[in-house]
């Protein structure tokens, strides 16, 4: 278990609660464990270890998109999303007008966006339903 505490002074403290087979590959081990050999065994009840980093700002939601979009997974999963799912919002964005939902409220919002998809999905039957 991870967690992730900011402290008055801006600092970051944090700590991590684990089985000794979670420090079993740990690059870090020799630094916080007394003895780095007892993940080796089964017998212990785990580790505690908690440090604080800092004048280091807190990861933000664009820092773990980077990450995900950058990986090498990310690059197969957002390359194929490009080609599926990006041309759906371009055509209903652009050839079909929905810049701005003229509609308020998230259920309203929702049967909106819902109609917009479904006249999507209707011209792609008329236009490709025959070649299936």
């Amino acid at each position: 278990m991870h967690s992730e505490r900011v402290q008055s002074s801006g600092n970051h403290l944090i700590a991590f609660e684990g089985r000794l087979t979670d420090c079993r590959h740990c690059p870090i081990k020799t630094d916080c464990m007394k003895n780095p050999q007892s993940d080796d065994t089964r017998k212990g009840h785990g580790r505690q270890v908690s440090f604080l980093v800092k004048g280091k700002r807190k990861p933000t939601a664009t820092d773990w998109m980077k990450k995900r979009v950058h990986s090498l997974k990310g690059k197969q999963v957002y390359g194929h999303r490009m080609s599926m799912v990006e041309p759906v919002f371009g055509n209903i964005g652009t050839n079909k007008g929905l810049n701005r939902f003229s509609l308020r409220g998230e259920r309203k919002v929702q049967g909106q966006l819902q109609l917009y998809c479904l006249v999507h999905n209707i011209e792609k039957l008329a236009n490709y339903g025959a070649m299936a």
